[in-house]
């Protein structure tokens, strides 16, 4: 894999009197240093490390501070997720809104790192950390700062991008050791005896009107047949991959009939099968062909991102009427057809793509070559591979802690990796990002080892109320590093 060399600068900022904003000394008193700790490429992976320091920071009650920061290069930009500080009616209403989402809201709605009440609190360090993929544009890119000083959102209105009034190359100063000395358990996943994967790529083709066959010069063709002969070639030229079937996957937009537009998506499918077999060796029947429907959904994604007149009309025809009850007809008829009108020209043939997804599968590999394989390619691993290769690295190593982090990052979903990516973030002090990962736990919630790694999160926090129940009950079932835990618990007591 290519070296990236990174250039950081270690920049301290100070959100205050010495940065200017619009009406700063209205909104806080004190204020917030940043102090960037670790911008480093590694493998695949970019981290992140800044520590937020708030000293006796005040905002008013309806008000807020929101920090984000940015990776900026001359040729792209990453914004992660921010630092929200809330006085108390503003965080009570932020709660308030949580509580009132729809599941589907919350899955998506991009959520702070961490929102931080700020009455009552004199001096707070919040230790950020972010785990990126690496890309090539990383190479020159720097760490900046963006406030929002109102903490409503209105980021186009209030945003004001930080202006750097101090540089220097001090070293940071060591952290404070924690009370506790946590024990922590790891859990061992399952061993995965064939590892089955799939990934897809879409392409956007352009047809004549009412044709099917793919001409690969047409249009916008050449870039769009690209992302899918990249996705086969990177797959082929792996030898540690064995593809197992294609599913070719035809989209249609809403205009005419159910039946003619699946007639003319699957030709189209059947095309772009076409295309491919002059190009590569899979045997026809590794090809599968399917019709994916009229992409009602994609239309309804597509308004979501842009301005157009009646879209609300159009949005509640779509909802409130089904196929066979007409949609398409009232959405043709509603202000006299201008909107429908509209979406066929700027919309639908956007909506006519072609999905081209790859089973394959991937070899075993053992300790040794998965050590290299999780430093160029760790989606190639199982989760059991990478918690064997964690396992090789010594306990209080930094390589041991960051294979559970690169393995949450590849099964996003799957509740042993968080879960173990928690327990992986208390032991590098990370609190933050451990709570991030437990709350993407759900029915491993009642495991023993789920509650262990819970209740050294809330000890850690000074919950210890919290941490007593969830201890004793991973304890009740067993657990030895709970009742270890239980003893640290009564040492904090003691001491208090």
């Amino acid at each position: 894999m290519k070296k990236y060399k990174l250039f950081i600068t270690i920049l301290t900022l100070y959100i205050g009197a010495n940065i200017p904003s619009v009406n700063a000394q209205d909104r806080t008193d004190g204020g917030v240093s940043i102090i960037p700790v670790r911008l480093e490429q590694r493998g695949e992976f970019l981290y992140i490390d800044i520590d937020f320091v708030a000293d006796k920071i005040k905002i008013k009650s309806a008000q807020g501070l929101d920090l984000i920061p940015r990776l900026v290069s001359t040729e792209a930009l990453h914004t992660l997720p921010m630092v929200s500080y809330k006085g108390r009616s503003e965080y009570y209403a932020y709660e308030r809104t949580l509580s009132l989402m729809s599941k589907k809201e919350k899955a998506a709605y991009q959520a702070p790192y961490v929102v931080e009440k700020t009455y009552k609190l004199e001096k707070d360090t919040i230790h950020y950390h972010q785990m990126i993929p690496y890309e090539p544009w990383m190479e020159n890119a720097h760490l900046d700062i963006q406030r929002d000083d109102c903490g409503c959102g209105k980021v186009e209105l209030m945003n004001t991008e930080l202006l750097v009034d101090k540089v220097t190359t001090e070293a940071k100063e060591p952290a404070i050791p924690y009370v506790v000395t946590p024990h922590m358990v790891y859990i061992q996943p399952t061993l995965e005896e064939i590892k089955r994967r799939e990934i897809q790529a879409e392409a956007f083709l352009d047809f004549a009107v009412n044709k099917t066959d793919i001409r690969p010069d047409y249009m916008n063709n050449p870039r769009e047949l690209t992302k899918i002969r990249t996705m086969i070639d990177e797959l082929n030229n792996d030898p540690s991959i064995n593809v197992k079937g294609l599913d070719i996957i035809g989209y249609a937009s809403p205009e005419g009939s159910l039946a003619h537009n699946k007639r003319l998506s699957e030709g189209r499918a059947m095309a772009l099968r076409d295309y491919l077999s002059t190009r590569y060796e899979f045997p026809l029947n590794a090809y599968r062909i399917k019709f994916g429907g009229e992409n009602w959904e994609g239309l309804v994604k597509a308004l979501s991102t842009m301005e157009m007149e009646d879209k609300n009309e159009v949005l509640e025809v779509i909802n409130k009427t089904s196929i066979e009850d007409g949609r398409e007809a009232k959405l043709m008829k509603l202000n006299g057809g201008i909107p429908y009108r509209f979406m066929l020209k700027h919309i639908f043939p956007s909506l006519r793509v072609a999905i081209c997804k790859v089973e394959y599968n991937v070899k075993s590999f053992d300790v040794d070559e998965a050590k290299e394989v999780i430093k160029t390619n760790p989606k190639n691993l199982s989760l059991y591979e990478m918690f064997l290769v964690a396992n090789s690295y010594p306990r209080d190593s930094q390589e041991f802690t960051e294979v559970f982090e690169i393995a949450a990052q590849v099964f996003p979903t799957d509740e042993t990796a968080n879960l173990n990516a928690a327990t992986s973030a208390i032991q590098r002090n990370d609190l933050e990002a451990a709570e991030q990962y437990l709350n993407k736990i759900d029915t491993a919630k009642d495991s023993p080892e789920y509650k262990n790694t819970a209740g050294i999160l809330s000890l850690l926090k000074g919950n210890y109320e919290d941490a007593e129940k969830l201890l004793n009950s991973a304890a009740a079932h067993g657990l030895e590093a709970a009742k270890l835990n239980i003893e640290e618990l009564k040492k904090v007591y003691q001491r208090n």
